[in-house]
């Protein structure tokens, strides 16, 4: 559908979907969750494709991407809809911390809008009803952004797709529901929690690391702009140089590193992460593997199931505390298992 055609067909069936939901400012019936008092309204936030003001506290809240879902559960905001996951999730594509969450907060899940990796349902969307959008750690086009705030005030990433720091998107979705203060309160309380964890191992302090990913041959590095590597400096850790002198600009994020430059990757510990127990088998069994001195010395922290993945890599408001007992438990297993 032409862009000009589907803005016209959104505009209407905005309007429609408005006329069904009535005009009363009161807090709608089951996932409608109020966001805050009014009296911060409105909000205006920045982002890559300009400006979004959001004119009263929102209501109806719709969420993309990834973490905006879980900041707003963190805040007691319940969305009325949010983006369908795939990597980690249940089959109704609800990952577990989101599920437990909306469980404690005695809720039902909301609408799950279909996500096909090429654009967001506009018309799942427009169902909803939402009042804002949010999607600041997402992967939205500049027209995919046009056409879903024909829909509602839509808020973006602020920079690049998919870099959003974990900590700025809570950050985020805190403005735009009015709720700055709680959002920094939940910052604070996983801070803390990272600060407890470090306090608790100190045999991580100064250690340094590298995050890596082998698939199908190819191997992956993550930089230290990686949301999966960002939040580790917390836990005492120190980023290995290697990581940033072999970095080649294949992304802002990560790089691919040939099997012939394995054994320039230095560090102290490496964190690698597998789908499967089996595929974190036959990563230590390889050969080319062996080259990273690290794994030579038995110093490998193995992040192993898409579930633990999706809660590190990168960490929510919700998602991190659900993982971090068992990242910190390999990590210090690594770092005191020098062969």
């Amino acid at each position: 559908m032409h862009a000009r055609r589907t803005i016209a067909v959104l505009a209407a069936a905005t309007a429609a979907a408005l006329s069904l939901a009535g005009c009363s400012t009161a807090a709608p019936d089951g996932n409608g969750s109020t966001a805050a008092a009014d009296g911060g309204f409105p909000v205006t936030i920045e982002h890559a494709f300009g400006e979004t003001e959001i004119p009263a506290a929102p209501e109806r809240v719709a969420t993309w991407g990834w973490g905006s879902t879980e900041a707003a559960l963190a805040l007691g905001v319940v969305p009325v809809a949010i983006g369908q996951q795939a990597y980690g999730a249940n089959e109704d594509g609800v990952l577990p911390w989101v599920a437990e969450e909306l469980d404690e907060l005695g809720e039902e899940t909301p609408v799950i809008l279909t996500d096909d990796g090429e654009a967001p349902p506009y018309e799942e969307i427009v169902e909803a009803a939402p009042d804002v959008i949010l999607a600041p750690y997402s992967g939205i086009t500049e027209e995919q952004y046009e056409l879903l705030s024909e829909i509602a005030p839509t808020v973006a990433y602020p920079d690049e797709p998919w870099t959003t720091p974990w900590r700025e998107t809570v950050t985020i979705v805190g403005t735009a529901l009015g709720k700055a203060d709680e959002a920094q309160g939940v910052l604070d309380d996983l801070d803390a929690e990272l600060a407890a964890q470090a306090e608790a191992h100190p045999e991580l302090e100064g250690q340094t690391v590298a995050a890596v990913w082998d698939v199908a041959g190819t191997f992956y590095v993550y930089t230290p702009e990686d949301s999966r590597v960002e939040f580790l400096s917390a836990l005492g850790l120190e980023d290995a140089p290697a990581v940033a002198e072999l970095a080649n600009g294949d992304s802002p994020f990560y790089y691919t590193l040939s099997y012939e430059q394995l054994d320039q990757l230095d560090s102290d510990l490496i964190i690698s992460y597998h789908d499967t127990q089996e595929e974190a088998d036959a990563f230590l069994a390889s050969a080319p593997i062996q080259a990273i001195p690290a794994v030579a010395r038995g110093q490998v922290a193995q992040v192993v199931g898409t579930e633990l993945i999706a809660a590190v890599s990168p960490p929510t408001a919700l998602s991190l505390t659900y993982g971090l007992d068992e990242l910190v438990a390999s990590l210090s297993a690594a770092a005191q298992s020098a062969d």
